[in-house]
């Protein structure tokens, strides 16, 4: 059933926020004993995720594309003291595998999406902080992509006790509520085996990201209802070992914007809250744990204001792809007279520009950009000096 988007806030009971949101100078509580340095994986990863709930900050999650980029997710993890979430987009992975790799069945999107995990698990701790290895959006047509990962994440535990990625996405958001949910839960029963958590996608993120186009979906389907999660997780929660987290739309749209023209709307996250955990009885406050999609751009009230109702993961693409280049492209314009030819710059004809041209210069200058353009994220989703471990 659909519902205008007025009427969709109108019946949440969308009210005026109670005062501003402040998140600073705040205690963190110790770090569960099971969160050690590196790819974190199945209670490890729950523990994480629910030390993030209950101090109120919010992981952030990037999409990454190559070494360079996973480069920068961990150089800025280490810089701000927190945790950091590495996502492979389908898309992502074919890159890192080589754009005319045979992708026949997603060979391609397969190999790349498991050589970067790979890489990411021979680096992570180097870098002594908590990592996150997860897959972004998967709609059906894409689910053979999502299958070759399971076999690996199977083939993987098998070995080593664990899965290779700490969770998955699917995202069935496009698709009645029924089927979303049904083949959730089954790809869930499967993941559950081998501890993998399932992210799963409710209402529709608007925008476009990575092949994923939704500039002209209908409004309403941007704002989610309680009653929608709430068979989610009634659902999901009878999956015996089965971890699972919500990206529930309240108004999400992918990509950059112009302030004003999107309707965030947090609060029904926390009415959400209100209504699971009225129907669940146990005086937990927060039973659901949400992710933000479509963070870019987003103001720093919003994002605290869905932190402060069980948001722990936002993703954020869109400004960290614009923070890399713009650290290219400020290098290029720095030594751009040392960057027309092998020979000659302002030094001289014949001084060389092996230096300058050498493409570890420029890629290093996107990753400095990108890595402080993450830790601003990090100080939005609180996520400043969390790392108060376990004596």
């Amino acid at each position: 059933m659909l519902f205008s988007a007025t009427a969709l806030v109108s019946g949440l009971n969308v009210g005026p926020r109670a005062g501003t949101i402040t998140m600073q100078t705040k205690t963190v509580t110790p770090l569960p004993a099971s969160v050690k340095p590196g790819v974190v994986t199945g209670e490890a990863l729950w523990d994480l995720l629910q030390h993030a709930k209950e101090n109120k900050y919010a992981i952030p999650a990037v999409n990454v594309v190559s070494s360079c980029s996973i480069s920068s997710c961990l150089e800025a993890a280490a810089k701000y003291g927190g945790p950091m979430i590495v996502q492979f987009s389908r898309g992502g992975g074919q890159f890192i595998a080589g754009k005319t790799a045979d992708n026949a069945d997603d060979a391609a999107c397969i190999a790349g999406s498991v050589a970067g995990a790979l890489h990411v698990r021979q680096v992570a701790e180097l870098y002594g902080v908590p990592v996150i290895l997860h897959t972004d959006h998967c709609q059906r047509s894409w689910l053979p992509w999502f299958d070759g990962l399971m076999d690996a994440n199977e083939k993987y535990f098998k070995a080593n006790g664990e899965p290779l990625f700490s969770s998955h996405m699917l995202d069935l958001s496009e698709e009645p509520l029924e089927e979303n949910v049904g083949t959730c839960k089954e790809y869930l029963q499967r993941m559950a085996k081998c501890n993998i958590l399932l992210e799963m996608e409710l209402g529709v993120t608007g925008g476009e990201e990575d092949g994923v186009d939704n500039t002209d979906i209908d409004s309403s389907r941007l704002y989610t209802q309680p009653e929608e999660v709430w068979e989610v997780y009634q659902q999901l929660s009878s999956v015996p070992n089965g971890r699972f987290t919500v990206a529930a739309a309240f108004g999400n749209v992918h990509g950059v914007y112009a302030p004003g023209n999107v309707d965030l709307q947090p609060q029904i996250l926390h009415n959400t809250q209100k209504y699971i955990s009225e129907k669940l009885g146990d005086g937990d406050p927060k039973p659901t744990c949400f992710v933000f999609h479509g963070g870019s751009g987003s103001s720093r009230e919003d994002i605290r204001y869905a932190i402060e109702a069980g948001t722990i993961k936002m993703n954020i693409d869109t400004d960290t792809q614009w923070a890399f280049w713009d650290g290219v492209r400020e290098y290029e314009a720095k030594y751009h007279d040392y960057l027309q030819g092998q020979i000659g710059n302002p030094e001289g004809e014949t001084k060389p520009n092996k230096k300058y041209y050498d493409p570890r210069m420029a890629l290093r200058s996107g990753e400095e950009a990108m890595a402080k353009r993450l830790c601003e994220a990090a100080e939005d989703l609180n996520c400043i000096d969390v790392l108060n471990w376990s004596k």
